[in-house]
């Protein structure tokens, strides 16, 4: 079962710049920053109480975030929910008619094991699974 809003992530051109924007907004600065290779982002991170903000940059032009922000622009890319066992919850989605975008977790962010839904089977919002490694 999904347990909780884990993040929301936003789709930046310039991390740097953005980190000064998001810092301003909240009234804190971002507690982490983080490159995912496999992703293709360099990721940073805000605690508002007990949700996180993730900014998320592209590194690669040809990575997901390129090609959200060069269609839709900077903006609302995910939202992460945390769940207690990613692989039962990926089982139990795709049995509900969800369809998955990677049929194993992947090594993501703030040392998460990560699965995305894909957005035509959520109502266009891309919903992304995570669990903490352990």
């Amino acid at each position: 079962m999904l347990k909780k809003v884990e993040h929301i992530g936003i789709a930046v051109k310039n991390l740097e710049n953005s980190n000064n924007l998001f810092a301003k907004l909240f009234g804190k600065d971002h507690y982490k920053v983080e490159k995912v290779e496999s992703e293709g982002v360099s990721t940073s991170f805000f605690m508002l109480g007990e949700t996180k903000i993730e900014l998320l940059e592209a590194t690669q032009p040809d990575s997901a975030i390129a090609k959200f922000i060069e269609k839709k622009g900077e903006g609302i890319h995910h939202i992460a929910y945390e769940v207690e066992d990613i692989y039962a919850e990926m089982e139990r989605l795709k049995k509900e008619g969800f369809e998955l975008i990677h049929q194993q977790p992947k090594e993501g962010a703030d040392n998460k094991l990560i699965c995305f839904l894909h957005p035509k089977s959520t109502n266009g919002v891309l919903v992304e699974l995570c669990q903490e490694r352990k």
